[in-house]
């Protein structure tokens, strides 16, 4: 572009063309591939040989929603099944600021001390308005997370507690074949979750706190019920005498309750986990259960319904995603909903015809 001030009528003043702009996008640089994913026996080969890597990856295609990444995740699942299974699974819950956390990072390290390998799969409660998580679980075991025996693997929850639950169950077998041989299972924190979770461990631990007000609200009989052993947290410093009361009442509350089916007394102690006080009592609380269960025949029976319960359970979904993913039955629940708003029709009689429409698919 010609400048005017390059006119003989301006002598003395010369303005340059300038250099010439680079292009956008540098020419040198070359688009990356992504990397294809291994195939399912490879992926099974380096779990089995306990690499992290493939191990997160793994994971990763069993929490996915695309069907081609379900279809390689249970191919890798069916494969690393017989590997499975030679694990003691741990189910850790409290209601928040219970310090299950803390708790864990002290119990881990004090496991790993003993030899072995121990995973730790924490459930991440989501956010109902934007469906994200935090996944901060990690930043709070400091000591464990840097250990080169431990693998953390905090998941979102995304609303759906049933699957979630069930790619923890999922995880558990993938952790199983790499070699874990202690898998710890962090709850969101009191309420359904529990009972998702009881229905995968063999040992269900509930962390409670003295000195927060009223403790006999922490007494609820269906949390109670299915707690094999209960830790009172922060039974330091001042709280000590607070502690033992909160004690001596879960103690007495549990008297009320018929005697579990395993046929083991539920235990109750102390322990301050910041402090790392009364880590191994607890710790051999837990072998005395496993010690217990082993010899009456009651642990293999447990994991014999749970496999069975979950065998259920994945119908259930599996019904309840093909019912919901049908392109005609989501245009008359959509039909039957402006129905049912407007008093044109009852729920369910308008249920019943969206019911019959499905059954008469089949």
């Amino acid at each position: 572009m010609e400048h005017i001030e390059n006119d003989s009528r301006f002598g003395g003043l010369t303005v340059n063309s300038g250099v010439t702009q680079p292009p956008v996008v540098n020419p040198y640089l070359k688009k990356r591939r992504r990397a294809s994913l291994p195939s399912a026996a490879e992926m099974v080969e380096g779990i089995l040989k306990g690499d992290i890597t493939t191990l997160s990856r793994a994971v990763t295609l069993v929490e996915s929603l695309s069907p081609s990444h379900q279809a390689i995740a249970q191919e890798i699942i069916e494969k690393c099944l017989p590997y499975s299974g030679r694990s003691r699974r741990i189910g850790i819950t409290g209601v928040p600021g219970a310090g299950k956390s803390t708790s864990i990072d002290v119990f881990g390290l004090h496991v790993l001390k003993q030899g072995g390998k121990l995973a730790v799969l924490a459930i991440d409660p989501s956010s109902e308005r934007t469906k994200g998580s935090i996944l901060g679980d990690k930043t709070r075991m400091e000591k464990l997370s840097t250990h080169p025996g431990a693998f953390i693997r905090p998941s979102p929850s995304a609303g759906s507690l049933g699957g979630v639950a069930r790619k923890t169950r999922e995880t558990i077998v993938l952790c199983e074949a790499a070699g874990f041989d202690n898998i710890f299972v962090e709850t969101v924190g009191v309420g359904q979750s529990e009972t998702a979770v009881h229905s995968m461990v063999d040992f269900f631990l509930l962390i409670q706190l003295a000195g927060t007000g009223d403790e006999l609200q922490g007494i609820k009989r269906g949390i109670m019920e299915m707690a094999d052993g209960i830790v009172i947290n922060k039974a330091d410093g001042d709280n000590i005498a607070r502690a033992q009361l909160a004690q001596t009442q879960f103690r007495s509350a549990l008297h009320l309750f018929p005697m579990p089916e395993s046929g083991w007394s539920p235990e109750v102690l102390t322990y301050s986990g910041y402090y790392e006080i009364g880590i191994e009592e607890v710790w051999d609380m837990i072998d005395r259960y496993f010690d217990f269960v082993m010899a009456n025949g009651y642990f293999g029976r447990k994991r014999a319904r749970q496999a069975k319960y979950w065998m259920y359970e994945t119908i259930d979904e599996q019904l309840r995603n093909n019912f919901y993913n049908n392109p005609e039955i989501e245009r008359m629940l959509a039909e039957k909903e402006s129905r049912v708003l407007a008093n044109m029709q009852s729920s369910f009689t308008a249920a019943r015809d969206v019911l019959d429409l499905y059954f008469s698919m089949k």
